[in-house]
């Protein structure tokens, strides 16, 4: 929701408009895991789904380290039994010297060959057993990070959409709503991918390889040391990609953020770009943009068009350093054919790790960087907050002040408001009228704070705005903007919006109010009629009405009106504002018009120029002391006397 209008803001392209270098100066960011490493705490949220997903690792990866072992054993069994009975066919004479020649006896070998068939069927029994264990394990695994991934993507979306929704107007000036959407959806998808498969890859690839490598070592100690001196390679090639891919992902993820806001901006604008006939202009533009994407992510697979090829190159330099000296083992005498098969496959329990090397980074990479991104967000400090020791309004009677106000969008830019000091008292109706740029809006954008004072104080029954809590402050100001912004869904809804648990009875009183019942009644389905995305399927009339029902629902103390009356035609206006000036009784109310025929009846109108109020009075007092009102009033009695005219010619 927007809630300022260029013109109202009074040197906004000193502001640089919204989205105007709005990361600028924020992108360098550090190449660390700090920020995943925080990530990865929210897991600890589900620690009993994560001690179900990591158990069910420990388990599945023990369960796949036995296995080698039980192929050593059939494949010993196998080959005992072979030369038992190539032994068995000799000569029984030679036999034994056959036998002793093995260090076994005649004996051993008979057993060796009559029980080689029960234990090649327990070995495979063995095998499938732990097979089915891995499965399960494996299984439990996978489901159980994925549910902890999915539920810290919701925490990380949830706070995410509850910091936007809290953040001050001068955030959301600066940053363009493309940029916000990405970052909830896709950096936050990034950061789960990580959670879900990446990490649960690394701690496994860790297990594994930690494990494979203490075998490996008990098993053979000097083949071992062969392997050993690749390990640190492999590792600095991780770290070494790792911060270069970095970076990278972040501008991935910044020219994502560009395509999205090029997107949303369209489709938000598609009939203005009809109506100009911009199609092939906005193409271009699009086209541009997802030029960049892809130029970037081509800079990314390139890097990992690298890094694969390097790891499994150090991967099979390993493996072959490893054939040549088993090799030569096998050759002297030192290594069965059974130590050689179960220590291939623990050297392929290490090799594996190191294979999985390149799509861990590319997870991890990708997710801190988004990680930054996400947190960026959370860690915003907000302009207006509650303060610690803020106390709720309670019940308000209306008076409203100005104390000297100065209000400045920028340090040190020019104030937008400057001096201002006026008194609303309970009930009365204050006009503000004034050129575009005049700081109109600024001061209704204060009352609710929106923003907060630079200078002075805003009060409200004598309490500095700054001192209460924002709910009890707006619980008690209805408010209804130049922009009207309608949800989808029906036109019932869209009144309820401030009051959900509203009657039926109740929302039709506030559509009668605001002139919208008959209109609405007009429709097949009344006031279960669908509104459309953004309220497309009414008027801009039609829209208001229903924004000023809205705001009138809530039986607010202070009203707000932004030029409320502004897309309406003069019979219209007329409805509603006769409407207004009953409802507006006993209210504080702030009008923005951009007629005086509409506020003639206001206890006080302030006539602003330039942020600074330059005559205040009753509409009969301005005509007699402001003769830049006077001009005003005859000017429009001149412009309405002519619309009027016209409207009769065209019925």
């Amino acid at each position: 929701m927007q809630a300022t209008r260029s013109g109202n803001f009074g040197g906004n392209g000193a502001r640089g408009g919204p989205g105007a270098g709005a990361w600028g100066g924020r992108q360098k960011q550090k190449t660390d895991f700090k920020t995943l490493g925080r990530a990865i705490r929210y897991v600890g949220r589900y620690r009993w789904i994560a001690f179900l997903a990591y158990g069910s690792l420990f388990v599945a990866t023990a369960a796949q380290l036995v296995v080698p072992q039980l192929l050593q054993n059939i494949i010993n069994t196998i080959t005992n039994a072979y030369v038992a009975g190539e032994i068995l066919k000799l000569p029984a004479t030679i036999q034994p010297l056959a036998a002793q020649r093995l260090g076994k006896t005649v004996e051993q070998l008979v057993s060796a060959q009559n029980s080689a068939n029960s234990d090649l069927v327990v070995g495979m029994i063995a095998i499938v057993g732990f097979a089915l264990l891995l499965a399960i394990f494996a299984f439990a695994q996978s489901f159980n990070a994925e549910r902890v991934s999915q539920n810290v993507a919701y925490d990380f979306r949830g706070e995410l959409f509850a910091k936007i929704q809290r953040l001050s107007f001068s955030y959301h000036d600066k940053n363009q709503t493309g940029q916000l959407m990405i970052r909830a959806t896709d950096d936050v998808e990034k950061v789960r991918l990580f959670l879900g498969q990446g990490l649960v890859l690394a701690l496994q690839a860790v297990v594994l390889l930690v494990a494979a490598l203490l075998v490996l070592w008990f098993t053979n100690s000097a083949l071992t040391l062969v392997v050993l001196p690749i390990l640190p390679i492999a590792f600095a090639v991780f770290l070494f990609f790792g911060s270069i891919t970095q970076p990278l992902f972040i501008q991935v993820q910044m020219r994502i953020s560009a395509l999205n806001t090029v997107l949303q901006e369209n489709l938000a604008g598609l009939k203005v770009v009809k109506a100009f006939a911009r199609e092939p202009q906005e193409q271009l533009r699009f086209e541009k943009t997802t030029d960049n994407l892809l130029e970037q992510q081509l800079r990314v697979a390139r890097i990992f068009s690298f890094l694969f090829p390097i790891i499994f190159l150090i991967a099979n330099l390993g493996q072959a350093a490893v054939l040549y000296f088993g090799g030569r083992q096998i050759i002297d005498g030192s290594l069965t054919l059974g130590e050689w098969q179960k220590f291939s496959l623990y050297l392929a329990y290490v090799f594996f790790p190191l294979g999985q090397l390149g799509f861990i980074i590319n997870l991890m990479a990708q997710a801190n960087a988004s990680a930054q991104r996400i947190f960026e967000i959370l860690d915003t400090e907000n302009e207006v907050q509650d303060k610690p020791n803020a106390h709720s309004l309670g019940q308000v009677t209306g008076d409203v002040k100005f104390d000297n106000v100065v209000f400045r969008y920028f340090k040190g830019g020019e104030p937008v408001l400057n001096h201002v000091s006026f008194e609303a008292r309970a009930g009365q109706t204050v006009a503000l009228l004034g050129a575009t740029g005049s700081g109109k809006t600024t001061i209704i954008n204060l009352i609710p704070r929106f923003y907060d004072v630079s200078e002075g104080r805003v009060l409200i029954d004598g309490h500095d705005v700054r001192d209460v809590t924002l709910e009890s402050l707006r619980a008690n100001i209805g408010i209804v903007l130049q922009e009207t912004t309608l949800f989808t869904g029906t036109i019932r809804d869209n009144i309820a919006f401030g009051k959900t648990d509203a009657t039926m009875d109740q929302v039709i009183a506030a559509a009668k109010a605001a002139a919208a019942h008959d209109f609405i009644m007009s429709f097949p389905n009344g006031y279960d009629t669908p509104v459309g995305e953004r309220g497309s399927t009414l008027s801009g009339g039609q829209k208001q009405r229903i924004a000023i029902a809205r705001a009138l629902l809530l039986d607010p103390r202070i009203l707000i009106l932004d030029d409320s009356t502004s897309s309406v035609d003069l019979a219209t206006e007329y409805r509603i504002q006769q409407a207004l000036d009953q409802l507006m009784q006993g209210r504080t109310s702030f009008v923005i018009a951009s007629r005086i025929s509409t506020v003639v009846n206001a206890d006080q109108i302030l006539v602003l120029e330039r942020g600074a109020i330059v005559a205040r009075g009753t509409h009969e007092e301005l005509l007699e002391s402001s003769e830049s009102y006077a001009e005003i009033y005859s000017s429009q009695l001149m412009m309405d006397a002519q619309e009027h005219a016209t409207e009769t010619m065209v019925v």
